[in-house]
């Protein structure tokens, strides 16, 4: 039986604590989802298309590595319902702290009364992503900023085209 992990979030971009959430899943799921959310009410940087590339690129070749399948898409509703769409037994959330721990403890909670068959699982940041987040890079880059310690090489250049553009 295939184990099916689905992993939400903007991804807007793509940092290297998203790539760490996604090794360290490898280690619970034969397949994992990453699931794009997409907001009306949100603009982000990146298209919901050029962010599922972005993730395809740097994400198949360590999801392949460990023999573990890939498949990015986007959503706009809720991640229980995503989750059921797409087969998964398990949402995988990053810690970096204990500000993360609470949020994502109340809405594990929450899914898993509206989807008691979905487990969340919770993987703990390796150290030297624990301070990265997309806000943030996404402010270093806007001001022009080397986000390369943050983010794959891929991810940089796409930012610096981006920002070079507007």
């Amino acid at each position: 039986m295939t184990r099916t992990a689905l992993y939400t979030g903007s991804f807007d971009p793509v940092t290297n604590g998203h790539i760490d959430v996604v090794r360290q899943a490898c280690r619970a799921a034969d397949r994992i989802v990453i699931a794009i959310g997409v907001h009306s009410s949100k603009t982000p940087i990146f298209s919901a298309d050029e962010r599922a590339e972005l993730l395809r690129a740097v994400c198949e070749p360590i999801l392949k590595a460990q023999g573990t399948a890939l498949e990015v898409v986007t959503f706009n509703d809720l991640a229980v319902d995503a989750a059921r769409r797409h087969g998964a037994s398990l949402i995988v959330r990053g810690l970096r702290d204990g500000t993360d721990f609470d949020y994502e403890i109340q809405m594990a909670s929450m899914n898993a009364t509206m989807a008691p068959e979905v487990q969340t699982v919770f993987f703990a940041a390796s150290p030297p992503v624990r301070p990265i987040t997309a806000t943030l890079v996404r402010q270093i880059a806007a001001m022009g900023g080397d986000v390369s310690a943050f983010v794959p090489d891929l991810v940089a250049k796409r930012l610096k085209d981006k920002f070079k553009r507007q």
